[in-house]
């Protein structure tokens, strides 16, 4: 405040409202309520003002029509220089901690021609019962097999045995394993007896009268070792019976190569006899479960009750198949094909996802068959192909047959 001259300080002090007045009229509810007002004046105020430059974000710029009654050179002069805003948000992706919850994508596991390139997996699965004798040449030509082992599994499965089996069997398998040069991914071993009591003679075994329950109970033996042993990791299946005593070291890479979905060799054996004085080798065929349906075999199946297995190469069974085991010869071209109805379960070679469809080996008679001819006339029904080589020989152990029989 300016004090003019000859005024004092006293003398405007003294014109001043008593303090006790100032405070009256700013406790004065007309005072408190200008003051309130002013204030919601000035906050909507500077409101207004932001909602106004919110709004600029969101003003129309352009022709005052709609965009359905612009011209075409109105429309292109309008988004010429319009460039949309595009947001990405990816979803963040789920992290599962919980070790009771497994993932498995089935997706990624094919069954190719480029099986070693690809790193397909192979199972090798061989039922085994009284075959301690043949389990030292069963594991040496598995070693010799040019496919790389650490992409091959190996499973066993010992049932009803009253030999030394299951002891042979880890002999051979820790004397495999232990060495690096030849020990496989994996093995397994599976015990299951199923109350099997027939003998292991040939008498016994090959006869007529033992075939369907013999077949019956292999049927149950190899589905219970696939259902055991298959992981999803595996592309092929390669079915290997213990008394194969000779076969190309190259065969899994030799039938991978034909892009099956299931594939049999032909299976031969050889038998020395002396003629004057000589010992003359002679090539048996073996495996007659391999072959070409016939009329003649749909009509004894027709005329059969559903629950009779077909014994084939048996003179009680005249089916008039085409074998494949009479057919070829392994001095041929061993990539030539023969399509079959039937098939033998010597060696077989199977893309995995057939079996993942459910096609396994029948311990019942389907459709007059079962076990491994069951499995072909199971798979062909599914609309999966089953072909055989019949220039492409494995060798089997000589066993003599009744006379009479194939």
């Amino acid at each position: 405040m300016l004090i003019g001259k000859g005024s004092s300080w006293k003398a405007a002090r003294a014109r001043l409202p008593p303090s006790r007045q100032v405070w009256h009229m700013l406790r004065n509810t007309r005072t408190l309520l200008a003051v309130g007002l002013l204030t919601v004046v000035v906050l909507m105020w500077r409101s207004m003002g932001s909602a106004a430059g919110e709004m600029q974000r969101f003003y129309c710029w352009g022709p005052a029509k709609a965009p359905m009654h612009m011209t075409t050179n109105e429309n292109e002069e309008w988004h010429a220089h319009l460039q949309t805003p595009v947001i990405f948000n990816p979803h963040k992706p789920i992290e599962i901690n919980d070790t009771t919850i497994e993932y498995v994508d089935l997706n990624g596991i094919n069954s190719t021609t480029d099986a070693v390139k690809n790193k397909e997996r192979v199972l090798i699965v061989t039922p085994l019962r009284d075959a301690s004798h043949h389990l030292p040449k069963h594991m040496d030509l598995l070693v010799e097999l040019t496919y790389p082992h650490e992409l091959i599994d190996l499973a066993f499965l010992v049932g009803d045995s009253s030999d030394d089996t299951m002891a042979a069997l880890a002999i051979e398998l820790e004397r495999v394993q232990k060495n690096p040069e030849s020990a496989f991914r994996s093995t397994l071993v599976v015990q299951k007896d199923f109350g099997v009591t027939l003998s292991q003679s040939v008498e016994d075994r090959h006869g007529v009268k033992a075939q369907g329950p013999r077949r019956k109970a292999m049927g149950r033996a190899r589905n219970y070792l696939l259902a055991t042993a298959m992981k999803p990791e595996h592309s092929w299946v390669y079915w290997r019976d213990v008394d194969i005593v000779d076969s190309p070291k190259t065969i899994i890479e030799d039938f991978i190569a034909h892009d099956r979905d299931i594939l049999v060799p032909n299976v031969w054996f050889h038998r020395y006899k002396e003629v004057n004085g000589k010992w003359v080798d002679i090539e048996g065929r073996f495996d007659y479960n391999s072959w070409e349906e016939s009329q003649t075999g749909l009509d004894l199946a027709a005329s059969l009750d559903k629950d009779v297995v077909i014994a084939e190469g048996y003179k009680e069974y005249v089916t008039g198949r085409r074998h494949m085991a009479r057919l070829g010869d392994w001095r041929k071209d061993k990539d030539e094909e023969m399509k079959l109805n039937g098939i033998g379960g010597v060696n077989i070679i199977v893309k995995a996802d057939v079996h993942r469809s459910g096609i396994n080996f029948p311990c019942y008679a389907f459709e007059n068959q079962a076990e491994t001819e069951g499995f072909a006339k199971m798979a062909t029904r599914a609309g999966y192909e089953v072909y055989g080589l019949p220039n492409y020989v494995v060798w089997h152990v000589d066993t003599e047959e009744k006379p009479g029989n194939a």
